[in-house]
């Protein structure tokens, strides 16, 4: 066996981070991993997407003899996995059933010949008695497992084939293993380690704070209609818009399409070949917008996702953690929000429902409910996430490690986003979010259920209160009763908002099926009957948030040259079309901004941006630096933006 890999004894950690990744600096924690594993030693690490995970295993294979194994579910991110890795200088590959007889032949012998600095494999292809018996037949540098939670029962994304992987500390005792996860509570944590078999992991839980992402939770009303407005206030930039049910994927696409909005749907149902395409043309910004089931977001690395838009209530914080995470990776703005309505709680029940294990049950019922507190709330969005992974605000620290004191409720500057000025990080904090008394309105909603016989259901009871002169609410005499039409000075989508916090705090019930009714809870009685009082979360009808130099309805950063940035965008996704892989493996739309903030001129220039290594000056700088050459020739009066 020999060893053909790419080697830098010369170069020290430091070195290899500024000369082949381009980067001046580690982001936050990502130094303290790095050194664990080039002193193999077994890790945890739990870090949040965006954070920088993928250089923590890439650099070690850079500088380590020996080949890392990846195990990773994404089999259809692993492709550009790869185009990403060699993009930095690596040697690498990936085994899947993508591969025809002849490329898996290739793979392998690079393999056994030592040739790979890094391979990625899917969980299924590991637990092959004939791939681990080829393994031992290599010299490992170490093995490092991607979405590390799909082992543990209580995570979120349970993955039965991910047990196998239990045997990886006995079947190579000498190679050391670190295990990736972007979300995981403490007892996920736990229960990962024990399930690996780590052997006193060098454990690091980094921040779950990402403060690039600014997040809102609007009332559910017109969804077809809100989400069209929000596309329109992000035209022209990448997006996922998240939806519960295939038809409502099929119909948002279609509806968005129509508008002239590019758009693709992407769920379990349609076809292999037909996902793979519409996850590629999103990839390669050939489609601005993906609607999308939860099947969609593994298998996606694309850095420049600008929004996420959840048109339903997703089942648990973390799938929402990890859907949302799915934007800005690049580390730039980006823009997380979530539709709510009361009517989406019954229908997530229903599938709890299906249940039979007790303990499973009684934590999918925590699970939402834990959800639907973080969407009714009025307290941060940002603070609720971080406690509900068991971490504090503040989140950072100075150079003692100790925490710094952040104002609660905003964007701190950190490494993992320097450019970002300080700025309201929700709606809730933004003040676009207000939280006002309503017990008297609350008394008319419960008045009007108690005189109605607890028999109906919001929209009959919003009638009601509104005054509907309908024939239904004559003939059940329901136009007598002392609520009918004392709330007609206020619009429908007000009492559906009063309706929607009365359930969600509680206040009120429903009852199940098809046609759902509502009753008193004891909670209620004590507003309708005791005086006690009653608050609301309601947006307010105009709003003023400080953005920095970002935009209002966007909150991308304004501080480049626009003109420049979209010239250079061009230039990448052509350059990207002819080596076949997504625009974002060349350069990062980060990357692009520096270039369009700072209008760098020569080599040297180019590898001062962020992003920017040796090899990615060597095969792409020219072709940069004449385009910028080009646009100030062209515009000799503009100056650089900073």
């Amino acid at each position: 066996m020999h060893n053909a890999k790419t080697s830098y004894p010369d170069l020290t950690l430091s070195g290899v981070l500024q000369n082949i990744f381009g980067f001046n600096a580690f982001r936050a924690d990502q130094e303290e991993i790095v050194q664990a594993i080039l002193a193999r030693q077994d890790c945890f690490v739990v870090m949040p997407t965006g954070g920088g995970k993928s250089l923590c295993y890439q650099l070690p294979a850079h500088m380590m003899d020996g080949t890392c194994v990846v195990i990773s579910p994404l089999i259809s991110l692993m492709k550009d996995q790869v185009d990403a890795a060699i993009a930095t200088g690596l040697q690498a590959a990936f085994l899947n059933s993508s591969l025809t007889a002849s490329m898996k032949r290739k793979v392998e012998t690079q393999l056994a010949d030592g040739e790979l600095d890094l391979i990625y494999v899917s969980p299924e292809r590991f637990a092959m008695p004939a791939f681990i018996s080829s393994l031992k037949r290599v010299r490992l540098s170490f093995v490092a497992i991607d979405e590390a939670h799909c082992i543990s029962e209580w995570g979120h994304d349970f993955r039965p084939d991910y047990l196998n992987l239990s045997t990886i500390v006995k079947a190579f005792p000498d190679v050391p293993v670190t295990a990736f996860t972007a979300t995981a509570t403490h007892r996920v944590q736990e229960d990962i380690v024990v399930k690996l078999g780590l052997r006193s992991p060098h454990m690091v839980r980094a921040s779950f704070n990402r403060p690039n992402l600014f997040y809102k939770v609007a009332p559910k009303q017109n969804v077809s209609a809100q989400i069209l407005r929000f596309v329109g206030t992000h035209a022209g930039d990448p997006g996922i818009i998240y939806r519960t049910t295939r038809k409502s994927v099929e119909q948002t696409a279609a509806m968005l399409g129509k508008h002239g909005i590019r758009a693709l749907p992407y769920h379990a149902g349609l076809d292999d070949a037909t996902r793979v395409r519409n996850q590629d043309a999103f990839n390669r910004d050939e489609v601005d917008v993906i609607v999308a089931t939860v099947a969609f977001g593994m298998g996606i690395d694309k850095s420049n996702v600008r929004y996420v838009l959840h048109g339903d209530l997703p089942k648990n914080m973390e799938s929402y953690y990890q859907e949302t995470g799915r934007s800005g990776r690049d580390g730039e703005p980006a823009y997380c929000q979530l539709l709510f309505g009361y009517g989406d709680i019954p229908k997530i029940r229903f599938f709890i429902d299906q249940i039979t294990d007790m303990t499973e049950k009684k934590h999918a019922i925590k699970c939402l409910n834990d959800m639907v507190h973080y969407a009714t709330v009025h307290a941060c969005r940002r603070k609720q996430l971080l406690n509900y992974f068991g971490e504090e605000w503040p989140t950072l620290k100075d150079e003692g490690g100790n925490l710094k004191p952040e104002e609660p409720g905003v964007q701190p500057r950190s490494a993992a986003a320097p450019s970002l000025p300080a700025a309201p990080c929700c709606d809730i904090c933004s003040g676009e979010v207000e939280s006002i008394e309503a017990t008297r309105d609350a008394q008319i909603c419960m008045s009007a259920i108690g005189r109605t016989d607890e028999r109906f259901g919001i929209n009959h009871i919003i009638a009601v209160v509104i005054g509907d002169d309908t024939d239904r609410i004559k003939q059940l005499g329901h136009d007598r009763i002392k609520t009918f039409g004392i709330g007609k000075d206020k619009n429908r989508n007000h009492w559906r908002l009063i309706m929607d916090n009365l359930l969600a705090k509680g206040l009120i019930g429903q009852s199940d099926g098809d046609y759902p009714t509502l009753t008193l809870l004891p909670a209620g009685r004590e507003v309708l009957f005791e005086g006690r009082k009653v608050h609301v979360m309601k947006p307010r009808k105009t709003t003023k948030r400080k953005r920095g130099k970002r935009d209002e309805k966007t909150g991308s950063d304004e501080s480049y040259d626009k003109s420049l940035f979209e010239q250079l965008r061009e230039l990448r996704k052509a350059i990207a079309a002819h080596q076949g892989v997504p625009p974002y493996v060349v350069f990062s739309d980060r990357t692009l901004h520096e270039m369009a903030r700072t209008y760098p001129g020569t080599e040297d220039a180019l590898l001062g941006i962020s992003g920017i290594g040796e090899t990615k000056l060597e095969r792409y700088g020219d072709r940069f630096l004449e385009a910028i050459r080009t646009y100030r020739a062209a515009n000799p009066d503009k100056k650089p933006p900073t």
